[in-house]
Parts: C-alpha cells; structure tokens; sequence
C-alpha cells in the first residue's frame, strides 16, 4: 500500500475513533454528571480505615478529570499513612491553587479514596507493611524537590500527572503504570530522557509532546500529541487514548516484610 494511501486510512480511523470513544464514556459512567460545587467527595470504599490499620500505608489513585477535561484525561494522586497515623495525607497538584497561594503543590489531610468531584477513582498501587515508613519518608523528600511548584498547564505539562510521574521516579518500588490518559506524565522539561513513571524501563520525550516508552510495568508506549497509543504484553492489555487501558491491571495490596 503507498505511503500516502497509509496515512490517510490512519487518519480516517483515528477521526472515526474520537467519537465513538466519547460515546462510551459519556454512557459508561465514569463521568459525573453533577456540577463540582455538589459533587460528591465521598470514600469510595478502596482505602482502610486508617483509625483501624495500625501499618503504614500507600497508595497511588487516579480519577477522571473535572469538567471537559475528564473527557480527555485523568487527574493522580499519592496517598500516604505512616505507622499508627490516624489520617491520610494525599499529595496532589491543584492547578487553581496556584494563582491563590503561589504553589499548585497541596498537601492535605483527606480521604484517600476520596472520589474526585462526583468521579469514581481508580486504585492504581498499595503497598503494605514495616518497609512502608521508609517509602514514605522518600515520597515526603521527592515531594520537596518537585522542580514545578510554581507552573501549571493542562497540556503537555507540567501538571498534576507530572508531579505524580516525578515522585514515583523517584519511588521506583511503588512500581505504577500511570494510565495512558494521565496526561503530563512524560513532561520531562528540558531533559529529553528518563526512567519510566515505574522506573523499570526508559523513555525519550520532549516536553512531553512526542516520546517513546518502553518498560517491564508499561510494555511499549508512543506519545503523540500528550495522547498515549502502547501494547503491554505482560498483562496483555492496550492503551488508548480517551478510552485508557483496555485490559486487566494489577491493584491488590503488596504487603512489604
């Protein structure tokens, strides 16, 4: 088949996909439809009761966007619990935070599993145990260095998918495989190459416009655009864009000695 011929079918089937992944995700659910001021915040029942759970704690979440970002990307957090704290701190980036306080970086304490205005979050890592409280001292650290407190943008980055890639770098045991929707993961800035979110492979990106990826956690990944196409054959799941991870994925409690 010629060249142009190729493109030209690649682009008719990606024009034909937009709207048929939009489709499903308004009827699938994983869109609230109620407005943010009323959307619920409520625990999604994914997290121990931290008044009940004596061991420290983590684990990495993500939700759909608020608004018409939801329909394109995902929002991430990092949730943290030391030995017999009684609270989570969730460490996120808040974009509108940073035009009130002058740091889109929010600590705070909160639901883990809290839903993200009125959308269902996912459990993307939790991990268990008496090797936790050292991990969580190495998230507090990275969280310290985060290189973009004072920047904020949608697309490409930085933003809060930047900052939850960034820490888990440096956190490589966490071991997460960000959806392809989290989009900001592969901003980089000026540094075209680094460790995978997961730290098991390496990827090349720049400015998180165009890269490629490849790891034990992610399979293989292209980036386009901030939109994520990969193939992981380990749990033989695709990515998309809009759409995510179309396949299982691992989220069961890794209990540390």
């Amino acid at each position: 088949m010629p060249k142009a011929k190729k493109r030209r079918l690649t682009l008719a089937l990606f024009v034909a996909y937009v709207p048929l992944a939009l489709a499903y995700l308004a009827f699938s659910g994983q869109l609230a439809a109620s407005d943010w001021r009323t959307a619920s915040r409520e625990p999604a029942g994914l997290a121990p009761d931290p008044a009940t759970t004596p061991e420290a704690v983590v684990q990495v979440y993500s939700a759909r966007a608020v608004s018409w970002r939801g329909w394109f990307g995902v929002h991430t957090w990092i949730a943290i619990k030391p030995s017999n704290a009684t609270e989570f701190t969730v460490h996120e980036v808040m974009g509108w935070r940073l035009k009130r306080s002058g740091t889109a970086l929010v600590a705070r304490n909160r639901a883990a599993d809290g839903y993200w205005y009125g959308n269902r979050p996912e459990l993307l890592s939790d991990i268990r145990g008496p090797g936790v409280d050292a991990i969580i001292q190495r998230i507090e650290a990275a969280v310290e260095e985060y290189p973009y407190p004072d920047r904020y943008h949608v697309w490409p980055g930085p933003n809060s998918n930047t900052f939850t890639a960034f820490v888990l770098r440096k956190v490589p045991e966490l071991r997460v495989d960000l959806p392809p929707t989290a989009i900001g993961k592969d901003y980089l800035g000026i540094m075209p190459v680094a460790l995978t979110p997961s730290g098991t492979g390496g990827q090349v990106s720049v400015l998180g416009i165009a890269g490629v990826a490849a790891g034990w956690e992610e399979g293989v990944e292209l980036n386009l655009l901030g939109l994520t196409f990969g193939l992981d054959p380990r749990s033989l799941s695709i990515k998309l864009p809009l759409l995510g991870r179309i396949g299982p994925s691992e989220s069961e409690p890794v209990i540390l000695d």
